[in-house]
């Protein structure tokens, strides 16, 4: 205390009779700092560009032609710093200017082709192209992603494989060209989620062949739907399905909801659901339906219709089914969703690892050179899992939609299970991501301009819309009981899913990890599969075990979701399990395909930093005792190893994402010179 006060009154006595303090010999005044490329200092050891078709997957090409058409319109916003041109919204746009801006620039595109055959052409390289499209469109705006996704994917979706040749022939065309402008009415106020708990009413009137659709209270309001508010002429209405005073169920029904002058439809109710944390580009309403009278041949009739006297008709006997046929067009949504969070995570790490090579923070020594943010390992955690788990699920989101694209009647369960369980795991991911690189870029992180801050507004939505996370987790647990059980109770062997792990005799994990046994491929998946086998077993026994005591199946789910005790956490802890494995596989089956080389190299890196930090992550491992408290720590230490490994590969690997520069930020450039007076005046 003593020195600290004649510390003070030294520099007061100094400053009152204006004496200049000598000048420490230990500090000497540093230069000021500037922007060096991160390139100078970070050669590549591997192909950036097979690096980046293995990442893509498809059509290369057609991404980067999109992108050349963006990035020279002016309708994108373009702007100039530290000597580049970038493409992002203009976020100081009020919410009507952002949503007029979405549409000038879905009728720029339409007039450039970007969407032909989106609707109009079939087959699996379509459907490829036409998500390759959709995937450049979501890095640039989410709205204009979101707006085309209702439009096409779901709107149009719906037509295509809800509906018959009648309606095929009469909306995929005018659909395409945006004669037509389609939105989705499925959620509801008082129902998300819960899409069987609908309360919109469609009653047959047998004596005119129509149906009458109604909002019977305003719980049943058509809420969040994308398009209405503004711009929309048509909707797909989901609701029960009444005749004759039996509810059939939920049923899909095209609906007009304005004309081709913006005025809305007699018995139609429209309002804005207002401004938003984000997606402030896509004019999401409410819609109220008062006896809107629609003819029998608007309802979408592939898996039931029903006839001019008011007979029900369906191929599909049983209602659940029936009912699972109707939700098809979400899967396509869970798809997109799920590629696009692994985008996202790829834009918001390009930008944070770029700056992170060319920031310096802090000196080791009193006059020595400040460190590169990089190169201080507590940033390396931050970043490199994030950047490993990104190329992680860039492999399994590539796999899903080969999945989807390839898809067949008998696949459907298994598109349904895994699009859930990506939808869930790689939005998640994606949030967390997003706020570790804001983080990581500092002030900067927190300018709109520089991407990574907004995104995180615009994205958070994914973690609820076409199904809330926690909901299909739930869903995927329910749906591996189910698996488990029938093969127990037909005594077959495990297939589909990637559960056939589970017909081999259970894995063994050494009782000491070394660090090559820890990166080993065989040992990741051992580990991962015992994880996954124990949590389904442990689940299945607690479900069993309430149904042995008289309660209904629907019931000893509904149970184990709600109470307070291990079971919810069991199947929480089962969905992360099954993807995670999932995710693993795939990125080793990518890894397989490769010859021995730099680049194989470099992706066993990234797996095995992929499986330790979800070991180091989930408690479960030491909760259950797949690992023992010894070989919990040998997986953590681990982590920063590989972190260092990988650090000279960094900017390399964020190359291969194949980003334009003027899809990224200033941020991630020449930051000095985008934030120097002369950028200021322009």
């Amino acid at each position: 205390m003593d020195h600290r006060v004649a510390r003070r009154t030294e520099v007061l006595s100094n400053h009152l009779l204006r004496i200049t303090p000598p000048r420490s010999a230990a500090l000497q005044p540093n230069r000021c700092l500037s922007y060096a490329p991160p390139e100078l200092l970070n050669a590549s050891c591997f192909d950036v560009r097979e690096m980046r078709r293995l990442m893509d997957g498809h059509h290369l090409e057609e991404r980067d032609w999109l992108f050349s058409v963006m990035i020279q319109s002016s309708l994108f916003n373009r702007r100039h710093h530290g000597g580049r041109v970038f493409v992002c919204p203009d976020y100081n746009q009020s919410m009507e200017q952002q949503r007029e801006a979405t549409m000038k620039r879905i009728h720029y595109l339409l007039r450039r082709g970007a969407f032909r055959g989106w609707l109009t052409a079939d087959g699996p390289q379509e459907e490829l192209r036409k998500l390759a499209l959709h995937e450049v469109i979501g890095m640039y705006d989410h709205s204009l992603a979101i707006k085309l996704g209702v439009h096409f994917f779901l709107w149009g979706g719906a037509i295509k494989f809800l509906g018959t040749k009648r309606h095929h022939d009469k909306w995929l065309s005018s659909t395409e060209n945006y004669e037509v402008k389609g939105c989705f009415a499925m959620s509801e106020l008082g129902h998300g989620s819960n899409v069987r708990g609908i309360e919109t009413v469609a009653t047959f009137d047998s004596n005119t062949e129509e149906f009458v659709i109604n909002t019977p209270c305003e719980s049943a309001q058509k809420y969040w739907i994308g398009g209405a508010a503004n711009h929309a002429t048509h909707t797909i209405v989901f609701a029960q399905l009444h005749i004759n005073g039996s509810n059939q169920g939920v049923h899909a029904f095209i609906v007009q909801i304005r004309d081709s002058d913006g005025n809305i439809s007699p018995n139609i109710r429209i309002a804005d659901c207002g401004h938003k944390i984000g997606l402030n580009g896509v004019d999401n309403g409410r819609i109220w339906f008062d006896n809107v009278r629609i003819p029998r041949e608007n309802l979408l009739n592939s898996v039931a219709d029903v006839s001019p006297s008011g007979e029900y008709l369906s191929a599909i006997e049983n209602a659940d089914q029936r009912f699972a046929a109707f939700l098809a067009p979400l899967t396509s949504g869970r798809v997109n969703i799920s590629v696009s969070a692994v985008y996202i995570s790829k834009v918001g790490l390009a930008i944070a690892i770029r700056y992170a090579l060319t920031r310096q923070a802090f000196s080791i020594t009193p006059n020595g050179p400040e460190v590169l943010l990089l190169d201080y390992p507590s940033h390396q955690r931050r970043l490199l899992p994030l950047l490993a788990k990104a190329y992680a699920m860039s492999f399994a989101a590539n796999d899903l939609k080969m999945i989807y694209v390839n898809r067949t009647p008998e696949s459907n369960k298994t598109i349904h299970i895994i699009s859930s369980a990506y939808k869930a795991t790689l939005t998640w991911n994606n949030m967390r991501t997003l706020q570790e690189c804001r983080e990581a870029c500092g002030g900067q992180g927190i300018k709109s301009e520089n991407r990574v801050g907004q995104f995180m507004g615009e994205f958070d939505v994914q973690s609820t819309f076409e199904g809330d996370n926690n909901v299909l987790m739930q869903q995927i647990s329910k749906a591996l009981f189910a698996e488990y059980v029938a093969c127990q109770k037909k005594k077959k062997p495990f297939s589909g899913l990637g559960l056939e792990h589970m017909n081999k005799p259970l894995p063994v994990i050494p009782s000491r990890l070394t660090s090559s046994t820890i990166r080993s491929s065989e040992f990741q998946i051992d580990l991962f599969h015992l994880r996954e086998r124990d949590l389904l077993s442990r689940y299945v026994e607690e479900v069993s075990e309430r149904q042995s005591h008289g309660e209904s199946k629907e019931s000893a789910f509904i149970l184990v979701r709600t109470l307070p005790d291990l079971s919810y956490q069991l199947a929480q802890d089962l969905g992360r399990a099954f993807s995670e494995r999932a995710i693993l596989k795939t990125f080793m089956e990518a890894e397989s395909t490769l010859p021995a080389g730099s680049l194989k190299d470099v992706l066993g890196l990234l797996r095995s930093l992929y499986a330790v930090i979800s070991v180091d992550e989930d408690a479960s491992f030491l909760r259950y005792g797949y690992l023992s408290t010894e070989n919990a720590s040998a997986v953590r230490k681990e982590v920063p190893k590989l972190c260092a490994e990988l650090r000279p590969h960094a900017l390399a690997l964020v190359s291969s994402f194949g980003i334009p520069d003027a899809f990224l930020s200033p941020v991630a450039y020449n930051w000095v010179e985008s934030n120097s007076w002369s950028s200021a005046q322009h």
